[in-house]
Formats: structure tokens, C-alpha cells, sequence
């Protein structure tokens, strides 16, 4: 993760947004944190795992996944 500033930023702004592709870039305001550039690619495995999250203890297994969106599709 890199962290740069504000004026880095605007000095650089190509360069921080290419690199958001790869990494998160902090950016940073008298230096604190303010903002955070990401990328917009969907990272699939964290996805999965914070809805698995929201179900506690429940199974989730690819299996019953498959099996509950077979029957949502019945």
C-alpha cells in the first residue's frame, strides 16, 4: 500500500491512478490519512468471504449454494 500527499496527488494524479490498478494508494492531508484510491476490479474471494460473514455460523459450502439457488431457480 503506498501513501502519498495530497500534492502528490495533483502533481502526479496519472501516475497514482495507473498504480490503484495494482495497490491501494492513501493519500494523505497534513498527514493524515484522507482518502483512499483503489481499484475497481472486483476481488471475488474477499467478496465471497464478507457474504459468508453475514451468515455466521451457518453452512456455506459451494455446494449449498448451488442447491439453494437451484431451487430459488424452480
Amino acid at each position: 500500500m503506498k501513501q502519498i500527499s495530497i500534492t502528490d496527488l495533483k502533481i502526479n494524479a496519472g501516475l497514482y491512478v495507473n498504480m490503484a490498478q495494482d495497490q491501494d494508494v492513501i493519500i494523505t492531508r497534513n498527514g493524515k490519512a484522507v482518502a483512499k484510491l483503489v481499484t475497481i476490479k472486483p476481488n471475488k474471494k474477499a467478496s465471497w468471504e464478507r457474504v459468508r460473514g453475514l451468515f455466521g455460523g451457518m453452512s456455506l459450502s459451494d455446494e449449498d449454494v448451488v442447491a439453494a439457488r437451484e431451487e430459488r431457480l424452480r
